[in-house]
């Protein structure tokens, strides 16, 4: 019995020396992920903008030199075009609010009675009749007696408007991060290329990093960037013909465009709206041709840059910007597409078992080339 003791004891004792270890590594990770947690968001948010824009970066290198100075300029510029949309949201919603207070003041609001076919609409025909018809005879009455949704409805409203803007705020701050992550674009190319080889294998990281590089550019310039620039689009349109509440209908116009809905969901109803108020004449067909052609630019541009080096198919990106929106808000609705989409080729790269071959033959058609003097390993 005794030499079968000592020999367990080294045994035990190098079984334990390993638990505690692991146990430490473990109590380290959990501490510096919660400690790194709050800023989770913000960093990958910042590393999707610094990939999508190296492209950009490695531009304007050579005209302008210096790898900080490019970057400098380039945050500038992207902070200079985010300013159109949050100044056309912002007026919005306080002309929104100033109309309404000016209405509620007033007391010149009045809904017309509704017609009686209403009543013979199926299913909530005689529902909808009665509500109506109260609105438009008693309406203090039913203000009052629906008085508490109308408080958490417009509590619910007042959260999601001041979480669109502490979403603007971060997507400025990450777009400010991600121009230092610019400015070291070579370091970072670099270390993403060894921590790949570490994860996957000697030879493998390039081709990875690469893949991951061509995902992230993919996607965000095939479903973000279409939608920012929809947006954009539309939403000058919408303010130059005086659309009520143009931001907030600009603000939707993206969202659609992100959960790959069709702009015309917005922009036909409001063409109709404008004949319907404004009448036909030359400044709403123009308007009426113009928003109606930029909500189909899309069906343009997706197969132009969606399409370029790697195959991501649709509902991949609407599980994920609308898992990203419950879970991240704002940012998520923007993170939430890209990261699954990477999860999605990493999968199947695994599944098929061939990464190299995806890796070498997509980058190249999207830029991941186009990051200056990467080495192959370290």
């Amino acid at each position: 019995m005794l030499p079968t003791h000592t020999s367990q004891g080294p045994l035990s004792r190098g079984m334990l020396d390993v638990l505690i270890r692991a146990g430490l590594i473990a109590i380290l990770l959990v501490y510096c992920y919660r400690v790194f947690h709050p800023f989770l968001d913000l960093m990958l948010w910042a590393l999707i903008l610094a990939v999508t824009l190296y492209p950009l970066q490695a531009r304007f290198k050579r005209r302008l030199g210096k790898d900080g100075r490019t970057a400098t300029v380039i945050v500038l510029i992207v902070i200079a075009i985010l300013l159109v949309p949050i100044y056309l949201l912002s007026a919005s919603i306080v002309t929104s609010v100033e109309q309404a207070l000016v209405i509620a003041k007033s007391g010149s609001f009045h809904i017309s009675p509704p017609s009686d076919s209403v009543a013979s609409w199926p299913v909530v025909g005689k529902k909808l009749h009665g509500f109506w018809l109260q609105a438009s005879t008693d309406l203090t009455s039913l203000a009052q007696q629906y008085a508490p949704q109308i408080k958490q409805t417009s509590l619910t409203l007042l959260g999601k408007a001041a979480g669109v803007g502490v979403g603007l705020l971060l997507f400025i701050a990450a777009l400010i991060i991600a121009g230092i992550f610019m400015a070291y674009g070579e370091g970072g190319t670099r270390s993403a290329v060894r921590i790949s080889e570490r994860v996957f294998g000697k030879g493998r990281g390039e081709q990875i990093t690469a893949l991951c590089t061509a995902t992230i550019r993919a996607v965000g310039q095939g479903v973000v960037g279409i939608a920012f620039i929809q947006m954009l689009l539309i939403g000058v349109g919408f303010v130059l013909i005086g659309v009520p509440g143009a931001g907030l209908l600009a603000l939707v116009v993206l969202v659609f465009g992100i959960l790959q809905l069709p702009a015309t969901l917005i922009t036909v109803p409001v063409i109709a709206y404008v004949f319907a108020t404004q009448g036909a004449s030359v400044a709403t067909i123009i308007f009426g041709i113009y928003v109606f052609v930029a909500g189909l630019l899309d069906n343009v541009l997706k197969p132009l840059l969606l399409g370029r080096g790697v195959a991501v198919p649709m509902p991949v990106v609407l599980i994920g910007a609308l898992g990203g929106m419950v879970t991240g808000g704002l940012l998520g609705l923007f993170i939430g597409p890209v990261i699954l989409a990477v999860g999605y080729q990493l999968f199947w790269q695994w599944v098929e078992g061939k990464p190299e071959d995806a890796g070498a033959g997509d980058a190249p058609q999207i830029g991941v080339t186009d990051l200056p003097d990467a080495p192959h390993s370290t």
